[in-house]
């Protein structure tokens, strides 16, 4: 039977990796604005694949006359839900693994709550198209996609270690919770801009151009129930709004960046195993890399390459961030057992 946990082990790598993929593709399909690529779900124009011969189209343009076949950016569309599909087989086949192996001290509960999420996960993109790429669904369908490459990481670490009783008293893993919630706040941000198309509104640096401070207005920014509209591409807020939005991912970063900064230099000054400094190193460095795409996200107006490795590497923030509070709770666990016996 212990082959079924190292196979469990090598399938949920398959899946990370793959889950990593369709972020990635995720973030291409939204900043080519393909979201709309396919006016259907999971079809596209009636088909399993994109119209492109002359009848097909002619036929694809009869059944949906408000939106003309693109195919470019119907394939980004396509491509991206063939790929989602693909990592939701993957993950149902853990659950039934983990189900099989549960006499190994394999778990199952997390298994089975990142199938249910992946279930809700394919919801979502449904309603991204059938709600015509309302904000808080795209937000709700981005952060969907970060929980469950997190949740598979965190599966990923309970099987490849054997897990201690957590302690209450490891304040490198409170901290940590506490930057947890900080930096999904800060992804959230992140998917509220680029849901509002926000992302350019504010094209100079340190601080946003003219009198930005006097444009503000949150009560319309971060309205999370929109006015109804036939369609949300390219956005439907005032200027000003946007600006709103933009400002506030920008101070959220701020906050974020100094955070884990505090963090990371907290895990260096105190006795911590190398498990646990390895991973503050990791967080640093991904925390650095995010910055400078952060950065030239603004300074080089969105080019698309650098945008699609800011949804990615953000993933990957909250990974060492995750990973930083395992090792250092499993450390933790590990000294006070050793001082016990001692």
């Amino acid at each position: 039977m212990e082959n079924g946990k190292i196979n469990l082990q090598r399938l949920v790598i398959v899946s990370m990796l793959l889950a990593i993929l369709v972020i990635g593709l995720g973030a291409y399909t939204r900043l080519t604005h393909a979201g709309l690529g396919c006016p259907d779900w999971p079809t596209c124009y009636g088909l399993i694949d994109v119209p492109e011969t002359t009848e097909q189209i002619q036929k694809a343009e009869l059944a949906f006359p408000e939106r003309p076949v693109e195919p470019a950016k119907a394939w980004n569309e396509m491509i991206h839900r063939y790929f989602a599909s693909t990592l939701g087989l993957f993950i149902f086949s853990i659950a039934f693994l983990s189900f099989k192996c549960r006499q190994e001290h394999v778990p199952l509960k997390l298994p089975l709550f990142i199938a249910c999420l992946v279930v809700f996960q394919g919801a979502l993109g449904m309603w991204t198209v059938t709600m015509k790429l309302m904000p808080i669904v795209v937000m709700g369908h981005l952060l969907g996609g970060f929980t469950t490459l997190c949740l598979l990481f965190l599966l990923y670490l309970r099987l490849s270690n054997r897990s201690q009783e957590p302690t209450s008293s490891n304040h490198i893993v409170r901290y940590g919770i506490i930057g947890v919630f900080i930096l999904a706040s800060q992804i959230a941000l992140g998917g509220w801009t680029s849901a509002n198309y926000a992302a350019t509104s504010c094209v100079e640096l340190p601080i946003c151009q003219g009198d930005w401070s006097t444009q503000l207005n949150f009560s319309k920014a971060f309205e999370l129930i929109p006015p109804e509209k036939d369609s949300y591409e390219y956005g439907h807020l005032a200027f000003n709004e946007l600006v709103t939005i933009h400002v506030s991912h920008r101070i959220g970063a701020m906050i974020a960046t100094a955070y884990l900064l505090w963090l990371a230099v907290m895990v260096f000054r105190q006795k911590n195993n190398k498990a646990t400094k390895s991973s503050a190193k990791l967080l640093l460095l991904a925390l650095t890399v995010q910055v400078m795409l952060g950065i030239s996200n603004i300074w080089f107006a969105l080019p698309l390459a650098v945008a699609v490795a800011h949804n990615v590497v953000a993933v990957c923030l909250m990974m060492c961030l995750i990973a930083l509070i395992y090792q250092a709770r499993n450390s933790h666990s590990m000294l006070s057992s050793h001082t016990l016996s001692e």
